[in-house]
């Protein structure tokens, strides 16, 4: 598909390189079957595996109430029963080819993209319809709760009001209070200068109280004053130092940058909103030492059918026709000094996107989000423990250490993930 071919337009998502298991290689995998194949089911895991194998495999190109590149998925179990929508998502283009009245009907209606084969077993494929359903009654749910609260609905909202009304009455409060003060202090001052200009109207002052009356204070003596004078300069040396530490300390550090790309990508749109795995996109995330950039085909894959006049897609369109790659800026760089491998983190070790990349689901504009510093990934190597179940490499080693360590968790450090060796050889 990344080279070339269209995208799906069946009734379920199109999906990169599908494992055996119809996952991609590190997303999540199906918690738990679902019900015997041809039915739907409400069982929790069953939906949970389901959310899983449709973001993986079809959040692509399909959404729950909206048509992206292919339709709707809302109602497919209403309009398809299983027995036809098993073999369709497992080879589309044969039931197409086979003459089937619906299948021809939606390819011929979508342009006749075809959607792509899955792996998948009878029982992942229903978990999928059983999310898709589940997703659908939610949506409906919450557009009744709109318009008619039940009771429970209509209590939880009761209190939320009342609690909106408490601290809207304890603003109110205390900005009476700060008004209240501020005119007491005013009163006060005008009060003190009445009093003055009382006493200085009488006669039988002597001297010394006449000379309390008009004595002025002299404002020039906090600056000529030695102490002060010693107290700025120490804190105006203190600051210089700290800055020009904080400075020497940040050279070649990278965290918070955020480059101008060529064409406005966001990830908020794309890996937020229409909830996009980014295996989808960066092919290599889960089996390679980085995680590649996209090629322009990735995109055409949805972005040949939509918004094809937006001005950042005919950006793409150009790349294309020229035979040129597209200039994305780098965001997140490494040393060559260090070796890094993102599958060994991402594969192995089973770390989120966002362990390291922070929310790139909420960034219009994408930046480096951890430090990325020798401290930080030496930290993470002592506070992450390690996942040793199953893996009788380990055995022996997580023995020793527990008769040593007693109740400290075996870490990546403890298996020697602090070794320089690790990553400077």
């Amino acid at each position: 598909m990344a080279q070339g071919a269209q995208p799906a337009a069946g009734e379920v998502g199109t999906s990169k390189n599908p494992s055996e298991a119809g996952v991609t290689p590190g997303t999540v995998a199906a918690a738990a079957p679902a019900a015997a194949a041809g039915t739907t089911t409400a069982d929790p895991a069953a939906i949970a595996a389901g959310d899983a194998l449709f973001k993986a495999n079809c959040a692509q190109c399909h959404a729950i109430n909206d048509v992206v590149v292919g339709p709707a998925m809302a109602g497919i179990a209403k309009r398809r029963p299983m027995s036809w929508l098993i073999p369709w998502i497992k080879n589309s283009s044969k039931m197409v080819a086979s003459g089937d009245e619906y299948a021809v009907k939606i390819f011929n209606e979508y342009q006749k993209q075809q959607m792509p084969s899955f792996q998948l077993s009878d029982a992942e494929i229903t978990s999928i319809i059983a999310y898709v359903t589940d997703a659908e009654t939610k949506t409906v749910a919450v557009g009744t709760g709109l318009d008619s609260k039940s009771g429970d609905q209509a209590a939880v909202d009761g209190t939320a009001t009342a609690g909106g009304e408490a601290s809207s009455s304890m603003n109110i409060l205390l900005i009476v209070l700060v008004v209240v003060l501020i005119v007491l202090v005013v009163t006060l001052v005008i009060i003190a200068n009445i009093m003055k200009d009382v006493l200085r109207g009488r006669k039988d002052l002597d001297g010394r109280d006449r000379e309390q009356i008009e004595q002025r204070f002299d404002y020039s003596r906090i600056y000529k004053s030695t102490a002060v004078r010693g107290i700025v300069g120490a804190v105006f040396v203190l600051a210089v130092l700290y800055e020009t530490i904080q400075g020497a300390m940040g050279v070649g550090l990278s965290q918070g940058y955020q480059p101008t790309q060529p064409i406005a990508f966001s990830h908020k749109l794309h890996a937020g909103e229409n909830q996009i795995d980014c295996a989808y996109c960066h092919t290599s995330v889960y089996k390679g030492k980085s995680a590649n950039i996209p090629s322009p085909n990735i995109c055409m894959n949805c972005h040949s059918q939509i918004k094809t006049e937006s001005p950042e897609i005919k950006k793409i369109y150009r790349a294309i026709e020229r035979k040129q790659p597209i200039q994305w800026v780098r965001v997140h760089n490494i040393p060559d000094l260090a070796y890094f491998n993102h599958s060994q983190h991402t594969q192995v070790a089973g770390l989120e996107c966002v362990t390291c990349h922070g929310p790139i689901e909420n960034m219009e504009v994408v930046y480096q989000y951890s430090a990325l510093t020798m401290g930080w990934c030496i930290n993470c190597h002592r506070e992450t423990p390690l996942n040793t179940k199953g893996n009788g490499y380990y055995d022996n080693l997580v023995k020793l250490h527990d008769s040593k360590n007693g109740a400290v968790p075996f870490t990546v450090s403890s298996n020697g993930g602090t070794e320089c060796s690790k990553c400077h050889y």
